[in-house]
């Protein structure tokens, strides 16, 4: 996963207009340590294409700030430069890889 590291550098990724999973995490958040092998290990499995990024939120908070993450995890996708979901706390692994994929199919 790619670790992001200044509001420039998202919004270069962005908006190039491939298909982009941010995932904000914390450092004290079980959660996001839980989820993050889940997400990565679907993602490439099942959606190959899309580009995985990390937010540290704790280092990173006017990125936290700009994206308004209030909860962690918090999981977006974007598709051509937009945001089409947005998903945060508890997280159905299987139900949230079946909503990306039908636009992914589409998109790919």
């Amino acid at each position: 996963m790619h670790q992001i590291d200044s509001l420039d550098e998202m919004k270069a990724i962005i908006s190039t207009g491939k298909p982009v999973l941010i995932y904000f995490s914390g450092v004290n958040c079980s959660i996001c340590h839980a989820l993050k092998p889940k997400i990565i290990d679907a993602f490439t499995k099942e959606l190959p294409n899309i580009k995985l990024c990390e937010v540290q939120t704790d280092v990173h908070k006017e990125l936290t700030s700009h994206f308004t993450v209030f909860s962690l995890p918090t999981i977006l996708v974007y598709f051509d430069s937009k945001e089409f979901k947005r998903i945060g706390r508890n997280i159905s692994v299987p139900v949230f890889i079946q909503d990306v994929k039908r636009v992914y199919d589409l998109y790919i």
